[in-house]
């Protein structure tokens, strides 16, 4: 296997990647506020939780079905795929998230020179590409497989919901690491369920989650956006 598509890929799971995902804990910061993750096991339990049950269910197979539109060029999955993510979000927090992170997706692309304009143009005609529509954009556009694409997405957003409760607990990075150990053995196999999950048995269905993510909108006291 060709790994020539790494350093790409790398960039596209960086944290340094310019799209403000940093700023965002997703309702983490308000299941602090209750007492409901208060330590490096609940926090493992809610990321962990979310990543099983909610991306790896939804997300993770949405995602590489978008990478599929982008490779055959097929503009109306591309549009249905991105409606139904927006559609998805359950607050207006997190659908505010995804549509600023999806531009900032799109306008880091528009400054990158190995960009196709066709890609560019395809992006355009979503009158608001959510993040995961842009993201696998710039997957697709680099040539990197699906697998390892959806394996770095879900990567990316476990090492950022581990960043936020660094923040918001607050944890020392000792136990980020070993959050990230666990959670990083268990993103593979959820990556290869992903691909192959028809749509039908896709679901996002994750209550706890959408009523922190709604009380968070009115949270008092925050650092995060959502």
């Amino acid at each position: 296997m060709t790994t020539s598509f790494l350093p790409r890929l790398l960039a596209l799971a960086s944290p340094a990647l310019p799209v403000g995902a940093f700023s965002y804990s997703q309702g983490l910061e308000w299941a602090v506020e209750e007492g409901i993750v208060v330590d490096e096991v609940t926090a493992l339990g809610w990321i962990g939780s979310l990543l099983e049950f909610n991306l790896g269910r939804f997300e993770a197979p949405l995602l590489a079905r978008l990478m599929g539109a982008w490779a055959g060029r097929d503009s109306a999955a591309l549009a249905e795929a991105n409606d139904t993510y927006l559609a998805s979000r359950e607050s207006a927090e997190l659908r505010a998230e995804t549509v600023q992170m999806g531009y900032s997706m799109v306008r880091l692309l528009g400054d990158l020179p190995d960009c196709p304009q066709e890609v560019r143009a395809a992006l355009a005609r979503l009158s608001e590409p959510s993040f995961p529509a842009a993201w696998s954009a710039a997957a697709a556009a680099w040539g990197i497989p699906a697998e390892e694409a959806v394996t770095a997405y879900l990567w990316a957003w476990a090492e950022n919901q581990t960043m936020a409760a660094l923040k918001a607990v607050p944890l020392g990075q000792s136990a980020g690491q070993r959050m990230l150990y666990v959670l990083g053995e268990r993103v593979p196999p959820i990556a290869r369920r992903a691909l192959a999950l028809e749509p039908r048995a896709w679901s996002n269905l994750a209550p706890g989650f959408a009523i922190a993510s709604c009380r968070h909108e009115t949270q008092y006291s925050r650092l995060f956006r959502s």
